[in-house]
C-alpha cells in the first residue's frame, strides 16, 4: 500500500469520528444568574468554539436564580442548565416525576455567604443574634441558615428574615434597613466594594464554607430521561466545558474579554475580580486539583445529602448515584490542572 493511499484512510478515518459539518446538534443551555466572570467557562468554551468543534450548536441563555433554572429544566424549556446541586436535591424529592441527575460540579465549594458592615457591630457569627437579615425567599444561603446557625451555636430562629428582591440586598445594607445579607459571596462583596464604594476593611463576611458546611455548588443539571435519550450530546458538551474551564483558570484575564463580549454592559475589571474571587474561594481546592475538574468525591457527597435532608426537611433522601453522575466526563487525566 502506497504511502499516499495509507494517508488518505487515516483522513478518511478522522472524518468519519467527527461530527458531520451543518450537523450540529443543539442545545438551549440556561445560566443560573446573569453573565459574570464566574460564568467564564460555560462563555469561554462558547467562544472559543469548543462546543462547535464537538458539533454542538450551544444557545447559552443567562438566568434568573437557580431556582428558576432547575424548573425550566425540569420542564424541558431548557436541555441543560447551571444551577445549584442542594436546590436540586430539594426539587427531586419534592418532584420525583421529572427529576435531575448533575453530570459536572463547576464550583467544587459553594459560595454561600452573610455579609455585613463593622459599623453595624457584627464581627463574628454570634453577633447576629437579633439581627435582621435581607434575602429572597428562596436564596440558598438563607435555607441553609439552620445548618450555620447550629454550626456557630445559634438558635436557628435568633433572627429575622426580610424578603428582599437580589438587586435590593446591597443596598438595604448600606441604608442600614437590615444589618445583614445573604447571597454568593463573590456577588455580594464585589457589588458592595466596586458598585457602592464600601471600603472592603468595612465588610464582614461569614463564609458558610468556613463554618462546617461541606456542600457542593453549582452544577451542570439535566433531566434523567432527556440524559438517557441525549448521552452523546451530554459527552461532547462537558468535553468542550472542560476546555472552556481550563481556558478560564490560565487565563482569566482573556476570559472576561469573552464575558464582555457576550454581556457589554460588564464592568471588565470588576468581573475579573469576580472570576479571581471564584476561582479561589469556590472553583479550586485540593479536592479538584487532586481528582480533577467537574468531578466529586462520593464520600463528601454523601454527607452533603446528609446536610442537605436536614436543613430542608426532606422527607427522604436520595443517593449519591442519583445526585451525581460522572459516567458522562472526559477522562481524569484530561480534567487535571496544567
Amino acid at each position: 500500500m502506497t504511502i499516499t493511499r495509507m494517508l488518505a484512510i487515516a483522513v478518511l478515518a478522522v472524518l468519519a469520528l467527527a461530527p458531520a459539518a451543518g450537523a450540529q446538534t443543539k442545545v438551549k443551555f440556561a445560566l443560573d444568574w446573569q453573565i459574570q466572570g464566574p460564568q467564564a467557562p460555560f462563555i469561554t468554551a462558547k467562544a472559543t468554539g469548543a462546543f462547535q468543534a464537538r458539533g454542538l450548536d450551544v444557545t447559552i441563555d443567562r438566568g434568573t436564580g437557580s431556582q428558576k433554572t432547575i424548573e425550566q429544566v425540569a420542564t424541558g424549556t431548557y436541555d441543560m442548565g447551571y444551577g445549584d446541586i442542594n436546590s436540586m436535591i430539594e426539587y427531586n424529592v419534592k418532584n420525583p416525576q421529572t427529576p435531575l441527575i448533575a453530570v459536572g460540579i463547576v464550583l467544587n465549594s459553594p459560595p454561600f455567604s452573610l455579609l455585613s458592615l463593622k459599623k453595624n457591630g457584627i464581627k463574628e457569627p454570634k453577633d447576629l443574634k437579633g439581627a435582621t437579615i435581607g434575602a429572597p425567599a428562596g436564596d440558598a444561603p438563607r435555607r441553609l441558615w439552620p445548618i450555620f446557625a447550629k454550626n456557630v451555636g445559634l438558635p436557628a430562629d435568633s433572627v429575622t428574615w426580610t424578603n428582599m428582591a437580589p438587586p435590593l440586598r446591597e443596598p438595604a445594607l448600606v441604608k442600614g434597613d437590615v444589618k445583614a445579607i445573604s447571597g454568593f459571596y463573590f456577588t455580594g462583596f464585589l457589588n458592595l466594594t466596586e458598585n457602592l464604594k464600601v471600603p472592603e476593611s468595612e465588610v464582614v463576611a461569614f463564609k458558610y464554607s468556613d463554618y462546617g458546611i461541606d456542600l457542593y455548588g453549582n452544577a451542570v443539571v439535566v433531566r434523567v430521561d432527556w440524559l438517557k435519550a441525549n448521552e452523546e450530546t451530554v459527552r461532547r458538551f462537558l468535553a468542550a466545558l472542560n476546555t472552556g474551564f481550563k481556558a478560564a483558570l490560565k487565563d482569566p484575564k482573556t476570559a472576561i474579554t469573552h464575558i464582555k463580549a457576550a454581556e457589554p454592559l460588564s464592568n471588565e475589571a470588576t468581573e475579573l475580580k469576580r472570576l479571581q474571587l471564584a476561582i479561589a474561594a469556590n472553583m479550586v481546592n485540593d479536592e479538584v486539583r487532586r481528582n480533577g475538574l467537574l468531578a466529586v468525591d462520593p464520600a463528601r457527597m454523601q454527607r452533603a445529602i446528609d446536610q442537605v435532608a436536614v436543613s430542608f426537611e426532606l422527607p427522604s433522601k436520595p443517593t449519591v448515584a442519583q445526585v451525581f453522575t460522572g459516567a458522562y466526563l472526559p477522562p481524569a487525566a484530561e480534567r487535571k490542572l496544567d
